[in-house]
């Protein structure tokens, strides 16, 4: 079925993808920053979220400090978008070499004691590359996967996320899987930091509610899991990234779902502030309002003044 001539431009694309992930980081690093530049100058609705949200997150920094972590910011879009190949059969030898481990001792520790753990990973742009930094070097992971509608793009994201026995469960599965995988030791990805619309709660970020998914407390309480929040950051002139490891969460969870979800954003607050430039700025993080709250993102194709 794959072989049909309907799936062929999406096996160029996966050709492509997989060919720019062989060229050495440095050249991966420059073609993205060019790429990024140019999405900064043509993305004109999203580089509005991204300044939107600049301002809400980062209201300490003035205009013109804030327009520069945003141009920045669409350059790490472009080297994130090209750099998607690179971990597609990558070999931990060149993992070894692109990647530098802060901090592992935390989570080797939990794990040679044999604890549940919770890896909370938010959306900074390093996250693709950063979850096979993880499988790789570390330890395989079990992750929640959203089936991708392109089933050749699918197939090889989800072979390149298996690479290193990482196990993937459906989002609509039964979460008992996830939970039995959990108990047996093996650490679950969790990417807790988009808008979760009516299903979430509201919970600040940054100062303003932001509808969240209540499910990290819960989750550890169910498998007495250790959370332990994890960032990828990219190294500047294509060095390589960053896996970052933040100690547990302490006293978690308490028991209380808007408590336990609130830490959690504060946790990717505290990182946020000391790599802004990465993180995932052009999401609607705060799409969903409370209850007759107006919308904070301009209407589509409309600018600012």
């Amino acid at each position: 079925m794959l072989a049909h001539p309907r799936h062929w431009a999406s096996w160029v694309l996966v050709g492509l993808v997989y060919g720019l992930g062989r060229l050495p980081f440095p050249c991966v690093w420059a073609l993205g920053e060019m790429l990024g530049r140019l999405g900064y100058l043509l993305a004109g609705s999203r580089r509005e979220i991204g300044r939107r949200n600049l301002e809400i997150c980062l209201p300490e920094a003035n205009a013109a400090e804030r327009e520069r972590i945003l141009r920045a910011h669409f350059g790490w879009l472009g080297v994130s978008a090209l750099s998607q190949g690179v971990g597609w059969g990558i070999s931990r030898g060149r993992l070894a070499r692109l990647v530098r481990i802060r901090n592992r001792g935390f989570i080797d520790t939990c794990i040679a004691e044999g604890r549940a753990v919770i890896v909370l990973v938010p959306h900074f742009v390093g996250l693709e590359l950063g979850g096979a930094a993880f499988t790789g070097l570390v330890h395989s992971g079990v992750y929640m996967y959203q089936k991708i509608r392109d089933p050749v793009v699918d197939r090889q994201v989800r072979r390149a996320r298996q690479q290193y026995g990482s196990v993937s469960i459906e989002r609509q599965d039964d979460l008992r899987a996830l939970i039995r995988e959990m108990k047996r030791g093996t650490p679950f990805f969790y990417l807790p930091d988009q808008d979760a619309g009516r299903r979430g709660i509201f919970v600040p970020f940054c100062g303003l509610p932001a509808s969240t998914v209540p499910m990290l407390g819960r989750f550890a309480a169910m498998t007495h899991a250790v959370v332990i929040p994890t960032f990828a950051r990219f190294l500047p002139w294509g060095r390589g990234l960053e896996l970052i490891f933040d100690p547990p969460l302490a006293d978690f969870p308490s028991g209380d779902p808007a408590r336990d979800t609130a830490r959690m954003n504060q946790a990717i607050e505290r990182r946020l502030h000391t790599m802004p430039d990465q993180y995932f700025w052009v999401h609607r993080r705060f799409k969903t309002r409370p209850p007759g709250e107006p919308s904070i993102y301009p209407p589509k194709g409309r600018r600012r003044s």
